[in-house]
């Protein structure tokens, strides 16, 4: 009789939950005092509230506790952008995964994507974050450490193509493994998430992550109330907080609604497909059975739900 593997054992163990983790420390010191304390675990505990820090994990709301939270973030997202939002709890679709594809033949690096990432999910303009990296490589390879991402020089160059890379929606997600509290997890749909009011910003989860998939908020966002995007969703592209770990989430705010990534719509050269795998009628899955695909690290058990293709 077989064991369960360790993800099966993770998922049967009930969330872990900051308030069974800190009761004697809260108990002693206080709401206000606690969230002070704590501070070294999270760099934006000055910036937490203890109606926030003692918020329940996501998957254990209710709709009306999901209502308050929506309600709260929105009125703080005001408060501290100037910005009016609709914070939406978009949920999977039944009956779909969502898969990602890109054309290899004819992304020529020319970062559009990049910067439609950077506006759509409201990422911190000082820093110019965004959740996709594109990688000017050698042909011949598809070894991500022969990328190079700091190319400055007219593209395409001779002799190289161009590699674009963002979270993979694995089906066997090694950050999902090593969070120690639960705050990421895989959705019915493929997508993997972060409760970005559970994180507590120890980073394993960009560690653990073969792709350089994840990013860790080293301050506070800053975003210009005229370049807010509005349009936002709890487990997607609300501005998150300081000192927590953020990740792509295939747009769900926008994919889930029926529209595409902002990336794709984005891309000038058409190098993009993305869809919904389990539609047989879907150009992703023409794809998928046509085309000679690769993944990155193959060799590493991931399985992405992200895929490379050439025309050639």
């Amino acid at each position: 009789m077989g064991g369960m593997s360790d993800s099966q054992l993770k998922k049967s163990l009930p969330i872990v939950t900051r308030r069974t983790a800190v009761k004697g420390g809260f108990a002693t010191l206080g709401a206000a005092a606690f969230v002070g304390a704590i501070s070294p675990l999270r760099h934006a505990a000055k910036e937490t509230t203890a109606a926030e820090f003692m918020q329940q994990h996501y998957q254990e709301l209710s709709d009306e506790d999901k209502r308050e939270v929506l309600a709260r973030l929105q009125e703080e997202t005001k408060e501290e952008y100037g910005a009016d939002v609709t914070i939406g709890d978009d949920r999977p679709v039944p009956g779909t995964k969502f898969v990602y594809a890109i054309n290899l033949s004819i992304c020529n690096g020319n970062g559009k994507c990049v910067e439609a990432c950077h506006k759509e999910n409201n990422h911190d303009r000082a820093t110019n974050q965004s959740y996709i990296r594109v990688l000017e490589m050698p042909k011949g390879t598809m070894d991500m450490e022969q990328g190079n991402t700091t190319y400055t020089h007219t593209v395409p160059a001779d002799g190289k193509f161009y590699l674009p890379v963002q979270c993979q929606q694995c089906d066997e997600p090694p950050c999902v493994d090593v969070c120690p509290v639960q705050a990421t997890w895989k959705e019915e749909d493929g997508i993997v998430v972060v409760d970005y009011n559970w994180c507590i910003g120890c980073r394993y989860c960009e560690a653990a992550c073969p792709y350089h998939a994840r990013r860790f908020n080293w301050k506070k966002p800053e975003v210009p109330a005229e370049e807010v995007n509005p349009d936002q969703s709890y487990l997607s592209n609300r501005i998150r907080p300081q000192g927590v770990v953020e990740k792509c989430t295939y747009c769900l705010h926008r994919t889930r609604r029926g529209r595409l990534p902002a990336c794709l719509e984005a891309c000038p050269t058409g190098a993009r497909v993305f869809g919904n795998i389990l539609d047989p009628n879907s150009n992703i899955r023409w794809l998928l059975e046509n085309k000679r695909v690769y993944v990155l690290k193959e060799e590493l058990g991931t399985k992405p739900a992200f895929f490379y293709f050439f025309d050639k």
